[in-house]
């Protein structure tokens, strides 16, 4: 039967004594975590962890702790990825709304165990990898796993049975836990290494600088699964990043758009030795068409987007290096290139009416849906929302969008981003295309603020470049330019981005806070007076 870790024990035959995983501080041969993965997995097994069990996983990027994952899934146990940088009260609530029996840290890690410790009480087992520092009654489980066999324990996975319960990026609200199964995992994994190609004899090396507990982690079983190498970094900084190309070689890695742009910037000013790349796969967010012209000129044809989400596990549709150029050779033009490219063999995509589900012609923009066994098995002890995001087979991804002719899949918005503004619905996409176009923007959001005669005020949160420059009047000049009065935002504001560790920016975050979120009072207040100024330029929606 094919699980998860069956991508892992590929690698292992083809290469077993080839380095499976490489950071700063260990590194480990097939041979080696294979034999380790299984030591841990006997265990958990001999703590009582059935099939089924839930087994938490807190640390920065590691490549032990990575194969504490590998050894839940030996066992049938389910893995729960929590973020280190998350909150502890945000932690603690998930390992209880999950049933977490386990919990298996980092040792440095250990101040923030022992705030969980009280607040998570139901977690029977806190595991330390490595000595516990100031815990008392935790267990070091590198020398507990390593007085049982290193051989294989025996346990009879289904390929249907629970893989991860992964919390949601939470940008829309309260994180839900997606049940995803090892047939889930295992079309993702075959998606990818479809989408990655690499002759029988080519060197693979896989870079880890996105969170392990995310898309990093899932996908360096496509480059396991080769015999390639993972190299694990603990964080996704420029200098990190390009340091680790250059030292071991880089074939491949995953960054978000944000990252990349930093990068690019960086690249302008400093040359680096980037030779061995093939493969600069992005996603987690929408990608600036002019960042990433920006990009194939620095860089060549080795981008690569991946679009998914955790209900369809971060492989619905892939935008390969040669969909990014025309026939002959050339940058394809900007509507190719905002384009998430085309669905993965394994799985029907449908583009739907949003209230009658009925499914509707090539070019015609409505909510994506996706069928298939990449879909989640549902959310973890929520039936109602599982039946209304599973619908006759087909996942509501929640983002808007249509086919073209070609089979290339583009995303407008999500469905819930949408700002209906004095009548005429406005997609923030559009207009966070327009305002990255501008050289001084790094990155921005564009949401929906309530407005008293209009319902929604289009208005923009930007975080400029390092040292760059621009005022509210330039930036909606600029935008009013491409995008004509309506589209416009009515304002501008600066702020640094809050995101989810996958890059996401937080949506949520910015419609809670922020000085853009007025009382009512001078909401209304200023109303006349945008009023005024909106009619002055020309925008269709204002009221005489």
């Amino acid at each position: 039967m094919v699980t998860a870790v069956s991508f892992f024990d590929r690698g292992w035959r083809i290469n077993p004594d080839t380095l499976a995983y490489v950071s700063a501080d260990e590194s480990w041969t097939f041979d080696e975590a294979r034999r380790m993965s299984n030591q841990i997995a006997r265990s958990l097994a001999e703590l009582g962890i059935a099939q089924g069990g839930k087994v938490g996983v807190l640390s920065p990027n590691a490549p032990l702790a990575w194969l504490c994952v590998l050894a839940a899934w030996r066992i049938g146990a389910v893995w729960v990825p929590l973020n280190p940088d998350h909150p502890t009260d945000e932690t603690a609530q998930l390992l209880t709304r999950f049933g977490v029996e386990v919990l298996i840290y980092h040792p440095e890690l250990g101040d923030q165990v022992a705030q969980i410790r009280g607040a998570a009480p139901d977690v029977k087992h806190l595991l330390s990898l490595g000595p516990a520092r100031d815990v008392v009654g935790d267990v070091d489980l590198t020398a507990r796993a390593a007085t049982y066999p290193d051989t294989a324990p025996d346990f009879d996975v289904s390929a249907d049975d629970v893989a991860v319960i992964a919390p949601t990026g939470g940008t829309t609200g309260l994180p839900k836990g997606v049940m995803n199964t090892h047939r889930n995992v295992s079309v993702m994994v075959a998606h990818q290494m479809l989408a990655l190609q690499y002759g029988q004899h080519d060197r693979q090396v896989n870079l880890a600088a996105a969170p392990m507990t995310h898309s990093a982690g899932f996908s360096s079983l496509q480059a396991s699964a080769r015999g390639g190498t993972t190299v694990i970094i603990p964080r996704a900084s420029t200098d990190a990043v390009l340091d680790a190309i250059e030292t071991y070689g880089v074939t491949e890695l995953f960054l978000p758009p944000t990252v990349i742009y930093r990068l690019l910037d960086r690249l302008e000013d400093e040359a680096r030795e980037l030779s061995s790349l093939r493969y600069l796969l992005y996603g987690a967010a929408p990608m600036s068409t002019e960042k990433l012209r920006r990009g194939l000129e620095l860089l060549g044809p080795v981008f690569l987007e991946v679009y998914g989400q955790m209900e369809a596990v971060a492989a619905i549709s892939f935008k390969l290096p040669q969909d990014h150029l025309t026939a002959t050779g050339e940058i394809a033009d900007a509507e190719r290139l905002a384009s998430c490219g085309r669905p993965g063999p394994l799985i029907q995509v449908s583009v739907r009416d949003p209230l009658s589900f009925v499914e509707l012609p090539t070019g015609a923009t409505g909510e994506i849906c996706v069928r298939g066994d990449l879909v989640m098995k549902g959310y973890y002890e929520d039936p109602e929302k599982t039946a209304e995001t599973i619908v006759d087979g087909w996942l509501r991804t929640g983002d808007l969008g249509h086919l073209d002719a070609s089979g290339f899949l583009f995303i407008t918005d999500r469905s819930k981003d949408l700002i209906i503004s004095g009548g005429f619905n406005v997609y923030p996409s559009e207009v966070e295309q327009a305002l990255w176009g501008h050289p001084a923007v790094l990155d921005c959001a564009v949401i929906g603020v309530p407005h008293p005669d209009w319902g929604e005020q289009v208005t923009a949160i930007v975080e400029l470049q390092p040292g760059g420059s621009a005022s509210e009047a330039e930036l909606r000049a600029h935008c009013r330019e491409l995008l004509g009065g309506v589209r416009t935002p009515k304002r501008v504001y600066f702020t640094e981005l809050p995101r989810s560790a996958n890059g996401k920016v937080l949506k949520k975050e910015l419609r809670g806070t922020g000085e853009w979120i007025a009382d009512t009072a001078v909401r209304s207040e200023a109303a006349a007076a945008e009023g005024r100024s909106a009619r002055q330029d020309g925008d269709a929606h204002a009221r005489p």
